[in-house]
């Protein structure tokens, strides 16, 4: 069960916003941010809402400038969640979004990535996403991953991960609370051959670093401290 907290705080969706452009990768439409010159390449992977949430654009636009370029595919084909529609409830909804169809999607445009010259490959999730970077995290797919509030993860999926991993949880979160998270941690900390970051962010709430109200400096304030801990990762692995 998705929860309440999955779904509060909703986007104000928009097609045109951001500084990137959309373009078709792997067969997905896919905002793109930043250099095409560039050979590191990071993964955005969405909450329900969707890539055209302007937070997470802006979020991309803000990693692209650190060099990379960023790629936010629309792995729900044109039909995000939609908390309007009464009748169909986020787990209506899910039952046509899964997160292995993410995975599957998400191998792909890591595919073409790497035609196009890409040589390091990091990915991000929010939420729905966090499953699918955990679940790429498991592979060579990857050259570092950052969960932000997940959704669906479970101890076993960190059991077989290999790629450097950062885990950023909330501290007010019923769907992936602090103990859980420390469990991940347990899980981590007994392979030292994968190096992890694990933080609990004091004071917010599932989806803090996407759907926070801008004109609320402490929000702002604590969702950006989750971006840097982010930038900082792929900074250490994705070069």
């Amino acid at each position: 069960m998705a929860g309440t907290q999955c779904c509060e705080n909703p986007p104000a969706l928009s097609s045109s916003s951001g500084h990137g452009s959309v373009f078709e990768l792997g067969g997905l439409k896919t905002y793109v941010s930043g250099s095409s010159d560039s050979q590191k390449a990071i993964l955005l992977i969405s909450d329900i809402f969707g890539y055209e949430a302007p937070n997470l654009r802006k979020l991309a636009d803000k990693i692209a400038a650190e060099g990379y370029s960023v790629v936010v595919p629309d792995f729900f084909y044109g039909d995000p969640y939609n908390p309007e529609n009464m009748e169909r409830t986020v787990e209506v909804w899910l039952q046509s979004h899964g997160t292995d169809k993410g995975f599957e999607d998400a191998k792909q445009v890591i595919t073409v990535l790497k035609d196009k010259g890409i040589s390091a490959i990091g990915a991000a999730g929010f939420c729905w996403g966090g499953k699918v970077v955990v679940q790429l995290a498991t592979s060579e797919n990857i050259q570092a991953a950052v969960l932000l509030h997940p959704l669906y993860v479970s101890v076993d999926d960190f059991k077989e991960v290999k790629a450097p991993i950062a885990i950023l949880g909330a501290e007010i979160d019923h769907l992936t609370p602090p103990e859980l998270i420390m469990q991940f941690k347990e899980i981590l900390s007994s392979k030292p051959e994968v190096d992890s970051f694990v933080k609990i962010y004091p004071g917010v709430a599932h989806g803090w670093t996407l759907r926070y109200n801008e004109e609320d400096k402490k929000a702002v304030q604590s969702a950006e401290e989750a971006h840097q801990d982010m930038l900082n990762w792929f900074a250490k692995y994705v070069k």
